[in-house]
């Protein structure tokens, strides 16, 4: 405040300068002269334009579509309810207070997929590159907990730059509250996690938590450090498709579960797999009619497993010849080749597929293999899923690799996951079944409800010619023609051992098949099991062997 001073007897006399007088200003109302429901509307439609035509064209060329769009594609027409449209930021730093950021970066919502309800929350790229702040977190958030409520599936497309820097921490807590909700969710509804776009740094755990992991070719990628990154602390030089691309997940650390070539590709393939799963954990598993006869017989399986025990076949020509109408949904299909798992369904409803793979690796199991089917016995344990194996393995791959990598922690992973399941569990011994091996593809020692086998089945500790090898030794030095002893001892304990005769007089087997019959078969054992109710001690979990 500014003061004139006047001199009067001596006395100093303060008074208030004078205010420059002010020019009235009208205040800018952009709704000024629209009805309230004019203004909704735009409102709205200023939103839904994300961060604007300019960025909308530039994830076009990129060859991806928008959240918007990802999401109208994914829902019945007409049923995806928005939620959340008006949230916004609340962050002041580094000019966030003037930063408009339409529906906080992230579009969340339900609808009906094929008549269910599904949630789903989608990050929007062109809307400061989709990060991830703390009322964009909470949205996503905030839908996690009203799928747990309702009971019904939650699908989150990632397309992300990461975390907001400019909200430092208060981003980082969003993180972790997501995660809390992935874990409070896992085995109450199916989680999946679309990859469309980039998705790095802590922003990977989320889908790593979830269920199932789809990516896209040549536009998707997940990494805990960029390739920058890793160039200036190792020295390293990769792309960031070698690093993290869908291919490199798929095939490589199996991280994911899909690989896609487009984006429609992704999404039609979602539906597929939703149409396997159930609402949640309670709640019946879907059935498809099929005009597929369950007492069909199939002659071809009468001959499809060689006699000469060391040559391969396709176990997948096994399952489609199991399966209604030939079909199966592949699951890390490039992961562990030489083990498959992948739903089918028998009579109308969903099974899960555990088979050995006899044509890679003979079917061995090594690290990735138990792990790999670990996680997928889980997951069909969490949903209801009656599980089904093929067993054709000759043993836990051998070597230092795989003993200095954990083969037995990670073996026991898979023991643990049958052990665990309560589901129904039926497997079919079509060749070879040995040593630990034997016992861990859900032989009747871990729980399994039906056991059967073919006629070439072999059923032992390990191959006849290891066996005779150290059991007749002796005999085999004291011959006067080893060799020709040798072949006799083999041949021997073939005939004596060899067959799935001596489990089945245990009861480890109950019955040996005609081939042509076994989806019947299962079909009836499956239908026996349909009230199975089989529940374990009282505790607040197990300790599986991680």
């Amino acid at each position: 405040m500014k003061y004139t001073v006047e001199m009067v007897s001596n006395e100093e006399v303060f008074e208030p300068a004078p205010k420059p007088e002010k020019k009235k200003s009208v205040p800018i109302d952009p709704n000024a002269g629209k009805t309230k429901l004019e203004s909704l509307i735009e409102r709205k439609a200023l939103i839904e334009m994300g961060g604007g035509q300019r960025l909308i064209d530039k994830q076009h060329q990129s060859g991806k579509m928008t959240a918007r769009e990802r999401l109208e594609k994914l829902f019945d027409p007409g049923t995806f309810q928005e939620t959340g449209m008006f949230v916004r930021h609340r962050c002041t730093n580094f000019g966030m207070a003037d930063k408009y950021t339409p529906g906080e970066g992230v579009v969340t919502g339900y609808g009906q997929i094929d008549g269910r309800t599904v949630y789903a929350a989608a990050q929007d790229f062109t809307v400061m590159g989709g990060s991830l702040g703390e009322m964009h977190a909470s949205k996503i958030a905030m839908t996690q907990e009203a799928a747990m409520r309702a009971r019904c599936p939650m699908i989150c497309i990632n397309d992300s730059g990461g975390a907001r820097i400019q909200e430092g921490i208060d981003a980082l807590s969003g993180y972790g509250r997501i995660f809390f909700n992935n874990t409070a969710a896992s085995g109450l509804i199916p989680q999946i996690s679309v990859i469309m776009g980039p998705c790095a740094g802590g922003a990977v755990y989320s889908p790593a938590i979830t269920d199932f992991i789809y990516m896209v070719r040549k536009t998707s990628q997940m990494f805990i450090t960029g390739p920058n990154v890793i160039k200036s602390v190792t020295g390293e030089i990769v792309t960031s498709e070698k690093l993290g691309g869908a291919d490199t997940h798929n095939s490589v650390s199996g991280v994911a579960h899909f690989a896609c070539d487009t984006e429609d590709d992704c999404i039609a393939h979602i539906k597929n797999l939703l149409s396997y799963l159930p609402q949640n954990n309670t709640a019946p598993v879907p059935v498809k009619e099929s005009s597929d006869p369950v007492d069909r017989i199939d002659e071809k399986l009468n001959d499809i497993v060689p006699d000469n025990p060391n040559k391969s076949y396709d176990m997948y020509e096994v399952i489609r010849s199991l399966a209604d109408d030939g079909e199966l949904l592949d699951v890390q299909q490039q992961y562990a080749k030489n083990i498959i798992t992948c739903f089918i369904r028998m009579g109308g409803k969903p099974v899960g597929v555990i088979a050995s793979q006899p044509k890679v690796m003979a079917g061995c199991l090594d690290i990735n293999a138990s792990d790999k089917a670990a996680r997928f016995i889980r997951t069909c344990d969490c949903f209801n899923i009656p599980l089904l194996t093929l067993e054709d393995v000759p043993g836990f791959l051998p070597g230092t690799n795989q003993e200095y990598g954990g083969i037995i922690r990670h073996g026991a992973k898979m023991l643990y996951a049958y052990s665990e399941a309560t589901v129904p569990k039926i497997t079919v011994i079509t060749r070879k079944a040995y040593g630990g091996a034997y016992i861990g593809m859900c032989s009747k020692h871990l729980g399994a409800d039906a056991v059967f086998a073919w006629p070439k089945a072999e059923i032992a500790v390990m191959g006849a010619s290891g066996a005779a090898n150290i059991i007749f030794v002796k005999d085999i030095k004291a011959a006067e023609d080893p060799e020709e002893e040798r072949a006799r001892k083999i041949a021997e304990y073939d005939s004596t051992m060899m067959n799935p005769y001596v489990a089945a007089s245990r009861g480890y087997v109950d019955d040996v098949l005609v081939p042509a019959d076994t989806r019947k078969c299962i079909i009836k054992a499956l239908k026996a099991l349909e009230a199975k109710d089989q529940r374990g001690p009282v505790k607040k979990h197990g300790n599986i062997p991680l």
